[in-house]
């Protein structure tokens, strides 16, 4: 479900004007008053989530007056993380969304029992709408590890963080990895379909268990420097699932660790850390439906070690 008409942010109102087709709706037989038919319209046209239709109801979030629609979907919300200034990579940015690039040894959001503790990316965030007057609460809707480097997308308010959630349940947010592995990937491997669970011995770690999740990870062969167990290859990676280190896992069990993924069998003396990055990232716009496309760079770590190659 979407809507491709046009929308005008107001302060806290999402303005947009729906009117003839909620007119439309309302002489239909099964429509019996004017609300009916914009609740008919929301649900059923523009998509809103039944849990947030039914808040905006009881808030007197909705107004319609004419052919103008008017739904309270931008209240002033607390951040919910203590702003901490870092220069941000801002990647893409509307109303709606906001996705910055994560560098590597920065954790997305910090760890609830740890006061103080390092600089996360939500901290940035934070600080990035404090300083620009964005009213809303710091949602991540997907993380990277720690020293994968990447787009990571936030939702700028509830209606867009529903939606996105929803498309990331259904499996419809594209992420698109590269990374640099050790030893000579055949052009054959192209799908790794292992379970993945808890390593028992290990707290960090996951690892292919046939009591785990289901994880499935597709590769491209990009390129292969030298030959054997010594040689490098270059592979392109999009994911079915989102499991905890699946990357890293799926490779390493296949034979072909991260380049500096000392966690899973790579080498420090390779690389200084996971030889990994997510360079794009795809999602549905949560309200026009439109597909987004936002394209990361290589950092300059990995185009160093591109060229070395």
């Amino acid at each position: 479900m979407s809507w491709q008409g046009s929308w005008k942010r107001r302060g806290p109102w999402l303005e947009i004007t729906p009117g003839r087709e909620i007119a439309a709706d309302k002489n239909r037989v099964e429509i019996v008053d004017h609300a009916e038919a914009v609740d008919d319209w929301l649900l059923n046209r523009l998509g809103l989530p039944d849990k947030l239709w039914r808040r905006l109801r009881h808030e007197k979030g909705i107004e319609l007056t004419g052919d103008r629609l008017r739904l309270a979907l931008f209240p002033v919300m607390d951040l919910g993380v203590i702003p901490r200034w870092y220069d941000l990579k801002v990647l893409y940015e509307d109303d709606f969304c906001l996705v910055v690039y994560k560098p590597a040894g920065m954790a997305v959001h910090p760890d609830g029992g740890v006061k103080d503790g390092p600089l996360t990316l939500d901290h940035a965030v934070a600080s990035y709408y404090e300083i620009n007057g964005i009213h809303a609460a710091v949602r991540h809707v997907h993380r990277l590890d720690v020293d994968t480097t990447g787009p990571v997308l936030y939702a700028k308010n509830e209606f867009a963080l529903l939606k996105l959630d929803e498309q990331m349940r259904a499996k419809d947010i594209d992420r698109r990895y590269v990374a640099w592995v050790r030893g000579e990937v055949p052009a054959s491997l192209r799908t790794l379909d292992w379970p993945i669970g808890k390593d028992r011995h290990h707290k960090q770690r996951r690892r292919v268990s046939p009591t785990g999740q289901k994880a499935v990870t597709h590769v491209e062969l990009g390129e292969v420097w030298g030959s054997g167990p010594s040689a490098i290859s270059l592979v392109y990676l999009t994911l079915d699932t989102g499991r905890t280190h699946q990357i890293r896992v799926h490779l390493s069990h296949a034979g072909f660790p991260l380049l500096g993924d000392v966690l899973y069998g790579g080498r420090a003396a390779d690389f200084g850390r996971q030889a990994l990055h997510g360079e794009r990232l795809t999602f549905r716009h949560p309200l026009s439906d439109d597909t987004i496309t936002v394209a990361d760079a290589w950092p300059d770590d990995l185009q160093k070690l591109y060229k070395q190659l």
